[in-house]
């Protein structure tokens, strides 16, 4: 299968057995860099069969695999929403060394400034109030405009260096007016602004312009997970019963989950990547591992998730899909990425068709299998422990399981 599984999914007995598989949990090291993403209502139509992609080339494609072309001819300017966080500025410096232009949506054109070279005359910095619907789109209306965008913006600032107060000040701001958070205005705002430009395609094999997206969501995996039943949360402990989930402070879950759905219904071409726990100390240049039903768990460095969103941009097989993604550690090279995303896309399903409770918990057993370090017994984490940790039995930076608090409350 050339490093690819296919489950097929029936309604056999076996899908009981599949179903008990392996209790895990993530954890994550803090609320205020974790961000969190919204599973596509479930179809009521159940699919027979599902391929989930180890990101391979199957035999059947694999001699014939037609080159894209450079980025830089099929955009005229990106805009980047949150360019200068953590994850924001590696997209940044991604399109820029692919001779992108580039418009910077920033709230502090300073930072801005010194994060990035203001001589490039590929990049324009542009102070822009993401909470402000109004001045999101005049953002992406000055200076000729864009056709296409990347949201890596969020309602809290994972900053290595910005202080407990200040992330305390910012949490507490959303929490009393999270209906006014960047993410449930300026997301939509930008997705109806890009509504209106002209589509953007790409020609496939079969003659045909297949759409590409314009805006390309970070956000993350685990934010339908409050919302699953008693029944769904115990038989998927593994990844319901994940920190962030259990916690859920201020339900930040609930606003991502919103600022999604409206994304999804702007009227634009969109698509949606969540990854799992963002962690610079895991290996870059990785293979991902994309699935879909929000059940999966992991780590992903920011350098392959920033490369996978600008990827994005340019492959069509992604429009209208929302997935997560991990990745597999490389650091013996037995595992390199493949060279192009629309394979493993290809085989995942449209939003506007959903999908299946059985592919959803069949995709879960097999992505529990794929947890760090050696007892993958992720329920007994606790927020602020890693896998590692578990492993030796050593206490977290938080505290044990059920005692910890996010650093984020903490006065």
């Amino acid at each position: 299968m050339h490093g690819a599984a296919i489950v097929h999914c029936t309604k056999s007995k076996k899908m009981m057995s599949l179903r008990r598989l392996a209790i895990t949990i993530v954890a994550i090291t803090a609320v205020a860099g974790y961000t969190v993403a919204f599973q596509p209502p479930l179809s009521t139509t159940t699919h027979i069969s599902y391929s989930t992609s180890l990101f391979s080339t199957p035999p059947e494609r694999s001699q014939e695999q037609p080159s894209k072309p450079p980025l830089s001819t099929l955009v005229k300017r990106v805009a980047v929403a949150g360019a200068t966080g953590r994850t924001g500025k590696l997209v940044v410096q991604q399109l820029l060394a692919q001779n992108v232009p580039v418009l910077a949506l920033v709230r502090d054109t300073d930072k801005a400034k010194n994060t990035f070279d203001p001589t490039n005359a590929l990049l324009t910095i542009r102070k822009t109030d993401l909470g402000s619907k109004d001045d999101v789109i005049a953002a992406v209306k000055e200076g000729g405009g864009v056709d296409c965008a990347v949201w890596c913006a969020t309602g809290f600032s994972d900053a290595p260096d910005q202080s407990i107060f200040t992330k305390i000040k910012s949490i507490l701001g959303f929490a009393v007016n999270s209906k006014g958070s960047i993410d449930a205005v300026g997301l939509p705002a930008l997705g109806e602004a890009l509504s209106k430009s002209p589509k953007r395609t790409l020609a496939t094999n079969s003659d045909k312009s297949s759409p590409l997206p314009k805006v390309v969501m970070l956000s993350s995996a685990g934010v339908t997970r409050p919302d699953w039943s008693d029944e769904k949360k115990l038989a998927l402990e593994g990844c319901a019963g994940i920190p962030i989930v259990r916690l859920n402070p201020f339900g930040i879950l609930g606003v991502k989950k919103q600022s999604e759905e409206e994304l999804r219904n702007c009227g634009t071409e969109y698509t949606i990547f969540r990854p799992g726990g963002l962690n610079d100390k895991w290996p870059a240049g990785s293979r991902p591992i994309f699935s879909q039903g929000d059940v999966a768990v992991g780590r992903i460095n920011r350098q392959d998730v920033a490369k996978i969103l600008v990827d994005l941009l340019s492959t069509p097989e992604a429009t209208g899909k929302t997935f997560e993604g991990v990745s597999i550690a490389n650091s013996d090279g037995y595992y390199p990425p493949a060279e192009t995303l629309s394979v493993a896309l290809d085989r995942l399903t449209l939003d506007k068709v959903g999908v299946s409770e059985d592919v959803a918990r069949a995709t879960y057993a097999l992505m529990q299998q794929l947890l760090p370090g050696e007892k993958q017994a992720a329920a007994e984490l606790a927020m602020g422990q890693t896998y590692e940790q578990l492993d030796k039995k050593e206490v977290g930076r938080l505290g044990e399981r059920g005692t910890e608090e996010p650093p984020i409350v903490k006065t």
